[in-house]
């Protein structure tokens, strides 16, 4: 088949994870995505700035360091991609159009950012942080400052200087939100009304940057859809549920779900058989204490690790088949481990390319 003659409806799974990604028929003219960028658009033009980010199909959303063209991801641009998306990943980052627009406008600050030179300005700097900060594999936040908007999901507005910024923008930018209100007492608003000032500065204003480059576009991606999903799981390991596998299954036995249900009806009459998930759960408090007086690491990222691992032994219908004492030491081993690597690394396994 040919990229023309592609029909992504009627093609099976494994056929569309043979595909290359420059072999699919795509493009945000005619999508829902079309609607997006126009609505960005206009939110920028109401604003009376006249710098419009174009968009492009990228493998992921993007706006290259010095580049001032927004990527979406191509999977966005056709619904069997996106349901291919959510099987392989768990979701499908920016579906549906709130999701989208906020991104867009998350992406949008970066563009501004590179094609005004914003970052390079002295109070820009003096009220943002250094852009040259280096960006960290990870970052560790503050749920309860008040210093940052909270516009996407895990406080990414703590995560740089640069990120900072731009969603600091997106919030700004959002039609008919009253961040005035909203962040009234907060020292973020300090961050709004220097956005606010300097956009206002930019109106009717040309870029310094009009144009650049469209890095890592979905037309010239020669790499497969099935060893895209492979680097991409292999990259993004640590968010899925089959993570802890190996190591739990060294601590506690997993049943069948035939032995499953005999093992809670059992359960009943004896006391003393335990699920994993309730063994955790009884020693949460104990185990995030000590765990935190020898790393020193903040008790709710400990806490969150726990919480994970108790699911994912509750998925697998885990069960303590030896002494409780000997599964705790070897749980309580497991996690520190994990917590250190966190500390030292970023990550859990200890390297971002490790399997």
């Amino acid at each position: 088949m040919t990229p023309k003659t592609v029909d992504l409806n009627i093609l099976s799974q494994q056929e569309l994870l043979s595909l290359r990604l420059c072999d699919l028929p795509l493009g945000i003219e005619g999508t829902w995505l079309e609607g997006c960028v126009k609505q960005l658009h206009a939110e920028l033009q109401e604003r009376g700035l006249v710098f419009y980010p174009e968009c492009y199909l990228a493998d992921e959303w993007l706006t290259p360091e010095g580049e001032v063209s927004i990527g979406i991801p191509f999977y966005l641009a056709h619904p069997a991609l996106i349901k291919l998306e959510r099987q392989m990943m768990l979701e499908a980052e920016g579906e549906g159009r709130l999701w989208c627009m906020q991104l867009l406008r998350h992406e949008a600050g970066h563009a501004f950012s590179y094609a005004y030179n914003l970052h390079k300005k002295r109070q820009w700097q003096k009220v943002f942080g250094s852009p040259g900060e280096k960006y960290g594999h990870t970052y560790k936040f503050k749920p309860y400052s008040k210093s940052y908007v909270r516009h996407l999901d895990g406080f990414y507005a703590q995560y740089h200087p640069d990120e900072d910024f731009v969603e600091t923008f997106a919030v700004w930018l959002t039609p008919d939100f009253d961040w005035k209100e909203k962040y009234q007492g907060w020292k973020a608003l300090e961050k709004l009304q220097f956005v606010d000032s300097l956009m206002t500065s930019l109106k009717g204003v040309l870029p310094i940057k009009p144009s650049g480059k469209k890095l890592w576009q979905q037309r010239e991606l020669t790499i497969t859809l099935e060893n895209y999903y492979k680097k991409k799981y292999l990259y993004e390991q640590e968010e899925f549920p089959d993570f802890h596998d190996v190591q739990l299954k060294k601590i506690f036995t997993v049943l069948t779900d035939e032995e499953w249900w005999a093992f809670k009806k059992d359960r009943r009459r004896n006391k003393e058989m335990v699920t994993a998930e309730a063994l955790i759960h009884r020693h949460a408090k104990n185990i995030v204490n000590s765990i935190d007086r020898c790393t020193g690491e903040r008790k709710y990222i400990i806490s969150d690790l726990l919480k994970a691992i108790g699911l994912r032994a509750k998925q697998l219908h885990m069960i303590v088949a030896q002494p409780q004492a000997v599964a705790l030491m070897q749980l309580s081993v497991y996690v520190t481990s994990l917590t250190m690597n966190y500390i030292h690394t970023g990550w859990y396994r200890g390297t971002r390319d490790k399997k």
